[in-house]
């Protein structure tokens, strides 16, 4: 009695520890998932986990098609061993330990490759390994790939080593489904970011995204930017030449854009709006949408001498403004750009068509906010398009 009751205490521990081992694993491969460093670290630590639970080299294979291929090894795993792995994917047959376990969904053991007639993969001067245990990692009942355990020595391996194996696997497919699905839609941020700008591809990926899309009211930093002698430039130029220009132009102003915070409206043709203070809040916006003005001229002056070297002569005409605007989605289903309604826009874009080339304006509001800060000269009131009375500009010189 005694002895029996002995023997269930041990039972009953060995059972604990397992659990707490299983769970640690689990957890680590969590974590890792959590870590959003993309789907690699992730199998990495599948493998890790996976020798602890059951000793032996550990390997895993992922379906692709009809084959499947290596993604991850434990480090005692020999370098000709992987070389081989990772040339000769494994066809959904009984000739490997890899293939059976595919081509059944079931978990399978060799006790001894060399026992096993159907067994035809590789030799034994590559894989020194006796005893094979291949675990499905199923989800929603589609194979994903397989675990691999294994030994040098033949023999069954222990039922509560398989069973712990096998239950990791089950955690391992929805960690594997979760880590697919956050680089997804990283790589579809990361796309979406090359079409708009960085704030936004964000913003349309945030759980308030939807709010700010769906329109609100922000104060913000308005800047317009266009070259002056583009239009008679685009009458006579080749296309190729023209096309050249403008992508020297916008990858130069393009690279500027998220160094100073700003949020691109768009691109037209030389035209260029860009705005701070949204969807991402900019301390001083309107000093940063200065510098941002200053560094873009600096910029353009440098494009401009090589430029005039083909015979194109172009200056860049800056106009900025600060004031409430209305931002969130406009356009229609299938096509939607982020924009900005409101007279904080015209008006950026009336003062950047009055400015000559090399010239910087700011108007009134924006003015205000960053007088202290820089050098600019009162042009006095100036008779704008499309406003009805005179609106007061100032030309930036220079930061104080």
């Amino acid at each position: 009695m005694i002895e029996r009751e002995a023997l269930d205490a041990g039972e009953l521990a060995r059972e604990i520890a397992n659990l707490r081992e299983q769970r640690a694993a689990v957890h680590d491969v969590l974590r890792q998932v959590a870590r959003s460093e993309g789907l690699q670290p992730v199998l990495d630590e599948i493998v890790s986990a996976t020798m602890r639970l059951c000793p032996g080299d550990a390997e895993l294979f992922m379906a692709h098609a009809d084959l499947l291929h290596l993604q991850a090894f434990s480090e005692s795993v020999r370098e000709d061993h992987v070389e081989y792995d990772r040339n000769h994917p494994h066809a959904r047959d009984r000739t490997t330990m890899v293939g059976r376990t595919a081509l059944t969904g079931e978990t399978v053991q060799i006790p001894d490759v060399l026992d096993d007639r159907e067994y035809a993969y590789g030799g034994q001067e590559i894989f020194p390994y006796r005893a094979l245990l291949g675990v499905p990692i199923l989800l929603d009942g589609e194979l994903i790939g397989v675990i691999g355990v294994g030994r040098t020595t033949p023999g069954l391996f222990a039922d509560d080593q398989v069973e712990l194996v096998r239950a990791f696997a089950d955690e391992a497919a929805i960690a594997i489904a979760n880590s697919r699905l956050l680089e997804a839609v990283e790589r579809q941020r990361t796309e979406l970011a090359r079409f708009v700008s960085p704030q936004v591809a964000e913003l349309i990926s945030s759980e308030q995204g939807e709010q700010l899309l769906a329109g609100h009211r922000a104060y913000i930093t308005c800047v317009f930017c266009d070259l002056r002698g583009f239009t008679s430039f685009a009458e006579t130029a080749a296309p190729e030449d023209l096309f050249q220009v403008l992508r020297e132009y916008h990858d130069a102003l393009g690279r500027l854009i998220p160094e100073h915070r700003g949020t691109l409206e768009h691109f037209a043709g030389d035209g260029v709006m860009v705005f701070f203070n949204d969807p991402l809040p900019v301390a001083d916006h309107e000093l940063e949408a200065v510098r941002f003005a200053l560094a873009a001229q600096g910029q353009v002056a440098e494009l401009g001498e090589v430029w005039r070297k083909r015979g194109v002569s172009l200056e860049l005409g800056i106009g900025i403004e600060a004031g409430y605007a209305t931002l969130g989605r406009i356009g229609f289903e299938g096509r939607y750009d982020y924009g900005v309604l409101g007279p904080v826009t015209p008006l950026a874009f009336r003062l950047s068509s009055a400015a000559a080339g090399g010239q910087i304006l700011v108007g009134q509001r924006a003015y205000g906010a960053v007088e202290e800060a820089i050098d600019a000269e009162p042009l006095g009131e100036l008779e704008l398009k499309g406003f009805g009375r005179p609106i007061t500009a100032y030309a930036v010189r220079a930061l104080r």
